[in-house]
């Protein structure tokens, strides 16, 4: 997918991206498959802020994914790629064969008209979904479960795949596009290919009210707060954070601490860390 630029009329078009759409081929979503989406713009059941940076943002309404994919052998045929409010990736629209609709996410090269199919025994090709198990060393792979019949969890963005590195026994040693290599048991489903839209990441918002758009409200640094609202805020002019490490407004260590637990009982999956 392409990206379209700007003349730079306006100071904030200069600096503008968007997509081109270019994969898109569905322009309104299924009604069938639209539920609502509340928004709480990062408060709690008492209306305080809980989350900060979160509010506005225009109305959108969800739409069902099938992550798990266990319709087994039942051909559907891609009705259109759609865009998607919710995500980064684009959606595909298929149809079962016995009429039933569903939303699965687009992989690069799946278009209107093409088969996709999910089962033990099915063909390697993007959009197939299968168990760890029935998938050749060295696949690209997308939407990984980590439990059998949860739901794909893992690699779910725009552009992203995940490498299908070996076979040991009753799991799978996949790398994440993170870098992380994993065990992941054989059992679980994932669906072969890259997700599409991968220039999604090379878009430059350009302006601050795109990113309102998006519901996220603005960001202010600690080190021009005050004392009393930030460990790094107060001093004379600009001023050093003053502590061993930077810090969060509650006085805990940030930017690059590790506050994964320890004991963490899937650490043992984990062959290799990211870093």
């Amino acid at each position: 997918m392409g990206i379209k630029h700007f003349k730079p009329y306006t100071p904030s078009r200069r600096n503008m991206t968007t997509s081109t759409y270019e994969e898109i081929t569905k322009k309104t979503p299924e009604k069938s498959l639209l539920a609502t989406k509340r928004k709480n713009a990062g408060r709690n059941s008492y209306g305080r802020i809980t989350v900060r940076h979160q509010g506005g943002g225009n109305r959108q309404k969800y739409r069902i994914i099938d992550f798990k994919r266990l319709k087994d052998d039942m051909t559907a045929t891609v009705v259109g790629i759609e865009y998607d409010p919710n995500r980064s990736a684009n959606i595909a629209l298929i149809e079962y064969e016995d009429g039933t609709k569903s939303y699965i996410l687009a992989p690069q090269g799946l278009t209107d008209g093409d088969k996709v199919v999910s089962g033990e025994s099915v063909d390697i090709k993007p959009g197939n979904a299968m168990p760890i198990s029935n998938i050749p060393v060295g696949t690209l792979i997308h939407n990984i479960e980590l439990n059998p019949g949860q739901g794909g969890k893992l690699v779910r963005s725009a552009g992203q795949e995940a490498q299908l590195m070996a076979k040991e026994g009753a799991y799978a040693h996949v790398r994440l596009p993170s870098g992380e290599m994993r065990l992941i048991s054989i059992r679980c489903r994932a669906t072969v290919g890259t997700i599409g839209n991968s220039d999604h990441e090379n878009i430059k918002l350009g302006k601050a009210g795109r990113k309102r758009h998006l519901g996220i409200r603005p960001t202010v640094r600690g080190s021009v707060m005050n004392p009393n609202d930030h460990p790094h805020g107060g001093g004379e002019g600009r001023a050093p954070v003053g502590h061993s490490g930077p810090m969060t407004p509650w006085g805990k260590p940030a930017l690059g601490y590790k506050t994964r637990n320890k004991n963490k009982q899937s650490n043992k999956f984990i062959v290799k860390r990211r870093k």
